[in-house]
């Protein structure tokens, strides 16, 4: 009698809105480490990326330059090794206005060597609409510092961090950010070889709102 009861009062307590636990608020859990603590100090650069051009490009940013803006693919194409970059990571800046000069002045100011993203992509205010700014640390192939998460280095060490101007969780990005946004990780992900289960918003690998709650999952992997 009393495993019924017992069995009852769990069916129930299942039933009730909410549940008996907190809901996890993450979309999917995160898959387990692919690589060692410090993994970019070991890793090889490969040269070229599995299939494609070569690896060349005009652009060549002094380093201690913040950002190059582009409306073209050629700036994201960086000179010399690249990183096998192996996650794409996207974020909101949770500011109405913003652009990469003002997040590596922000980013800076709280000790970090620098912008900790790789790409930004403007909302019209600090930069264009739909403009992708290309931070320092692309050139150089430099790891982010954009995903902390514990014990998964590799968020950081080999995630390309994408910042869209914006305060998603007060309003949706532009047209002009999301055609940007695709557009730029259509070629990130045939470049590297980045498959969709490896691209995530930040609040995907840790307890964050970010990109925001009006960010469109559905719509982004469909424009892909």
């Amino acid at each position: 009698m009393r495993t019924w009861i017992a069995a009852l009062l769990l069916l129930a307590c299942l039933a009730a809105e909410g549940g008996c636990q907190k809901q996890v608020m993450l979309v999917r859990d995160p898959p387990a480490p692919y690589f060692g603590p410090r993994v970019a100090a070991a890793l090889p650069m490969p040269s070229r990326p599995a299939s494609g051009s070569p690896r060349t490009t005009a652009l060549e940013l002094p380093r201690e330059s913040a950002r190059s803006s582009s409306w073209s693919t050629a700036a994201w194409r960086p000179s010399g090794p690249e990183r096998p970059w192996r996650f794409i990571v996207i974020h909101h800046s949770a500011t109405a206005t913003g652009s990469a000069d003002e997040f590596d002045r922000m980013h800076r100011a709280k000790g970090w060597d620098e912008l900790g993203y790789h790409f930004v992509i403007g909302n019209g205010t600090g930069s264009g609409d739909g403009e992708v700014e290309v931070g320092g640390r692309w050139p150089v192939q430099k790891h982010g510092a954009h995903t902390k998460v514990a014990n998964h280095p590799e968020y950081n060490d080999l995630g390309i961090g994408i910042c869209l101007v914006g305060n998603f969780d007060v309003t949706r990005p532009s047209e002009a950010q999301r055609q940007s946004l695709v557009r730029l990780v259509r070629f990130l992900r045939d470049r590297y070889d980045i498959p969709r289960g490896r691209m995530y918003g930040h609040g995907q690998l840790k307890a964050t709102d970010c990109p925001g709650r009006y960010f469109d999952y559905s719509d982004f992997f469909r424009r892909l």
